[in-house]
């Protein structure tokens, strides 16, 4: 018993101190305006040829380095609350960052508004290279059923097919994978489509040239423009005219006809699954998630060409249209954000009274 009661004071002592400990931990945390996402980067974080991420280390001065081991970049922020995120490419890359990032103790993102800045192939039927597409859905075109198209059934399009299906298109019942498809909040991504409609995006002679192969899809051979339309990730970088037509099929099979396929990339659906979790564990807001993308090359072939010529021909100048649009169109978002603070903290614009 005398043990017992000499230990008492020391396990008080030892829980007040772990109490005090924790409290301080929640104090320091440092709150998170805007996270921008961001999938690779090409050299140094400036002053060279840029990827997704350098635009916004330069222009958004995020100098404050963070390291991030859990990650192949260090995180970035500036003093206006804003940080930089760079993920690698891939969608297991994506998901594992995002949930490493959401359970980093060093940050409070309760509030965070996360948007996703990165390039894609544009599907020619929508969008010309340079275009920008603020997403209502995001839908995963990974998990699936498929067979080779050789030997698939002669009426089939394609040899791809949902888990609760036996064809392409059918969802007749069974077993499916959960989450196929992430719908943001239609507020927000109204309001930031609204703030950006009339951004100027960049245009450049390789590109006007580059074009003009697609002269058959009026969409694919006109100017860049903002536009409202559907993410689709894959960890496969597909291509050509039938998976073009399977990518349409899948994203309206999934979003109840409601959702138009335009942009195809390698991460958005990791992105959006790890949101979705560090969501529903109160770690972040999933109504205050963005996602854009911006066309660098087309998701299929012009006529006359090959799916295999157009897959491996060089991101006319470079992508650097598609990289100017990842940075000109959100950051006028980013921006509001900021600056309204005290009215978004705690009421997403569009929904604020």
């Amino acid at each position: 018993m005398k043990n017992k009661l000499k230990l008492i004071p020391g396990i008080a002592l030892f829980l007040l101190f772990a109490g005090v400990l924790s409290g301080a931990e929640k104090k320091v945390r440092i709150p998170v305006k805007v996270a921008v996402i961001t999938m690779y980067e090409i050299g140094d974080y400036t002053g060279d040829q840029p990827g997704e991420y350098q635009f916004w280390v330069e222009r958004e001065k995020l100098d404050k380095i963070f390291p991030f081991p859990m990650g192949p970049h260090d995180l970035r922020m500036n003093d206006a609350g804003v940080m930089g995120i760079c993920t690698g490419p891939g969608v297991t890359n994506a998901a594992m960052v995002i949930t490493a990032l959401g359970l980093d103790k060093r940050f409070d993102l309760t509030k965070t508004y996360f948007i996703v800045s990165g390039i894609a192939g544009g599907d020619p039927q929508d969008v010309s290279i340079g275009s920008a597409a603020w997403s209502r859905w995001v839908v995963d075109g990974d998990l699936s059923h498929s067979i080779d198209s050789r030997e698939a059934p002669d009426e089939w399009p394609y040899g791809i097919f949902p888990s609760d299906g036996k064809k392409p298109n059918d969802r007749s019942g069974g077993w499916s994978y959960p989450d196929m498809s992430f719908q943001l909040n239609p507020v927000l991504v109204q309001w930031a489509f609204n703030l950006t409609k009339d951004v100027e995006l960049m245009e450049h002679p390789e590109v006007t040239a580059y074009r003009q192969l697609y002269k058959s899809f009026p969409n694919a051979s006109s100017k860049p423009k903002v536009v409202l339309g559907e993410s689709m990730g894959s960890n496969a970088y597909w291509h050509g005219a039938v998976l073009n037509q399977w990518a349409n099929d899948w994203v309206k099979l999934y979003t109840g006809g409601k959702g138009n396929f335009m942009m195809t990339n390698v991460e958005d659906n990791g992105t959006l699954r790890a949101l979705k979790r560090l969501s529903e564990n109160g770690k972040v807001d999933l109504n205050r998630v963005l996602v854009l993308r911006t066309a660098s090359n087309y998701s299929h072939q012009p006529s006359g060409k090959t799916p295999d010529w157009s897959l491996t021909a060089p991101y006319p100048a470079q992508g650097l249209t598609a990289l100017e649009s990842c940075y000109r169109v959100p950051s006028p978002v980013v921006h509001a954000l900021v600056e309204g603070w005290e009215t978004y903290k705690d009421n997403p614009p569009g929904a604020t009274k």
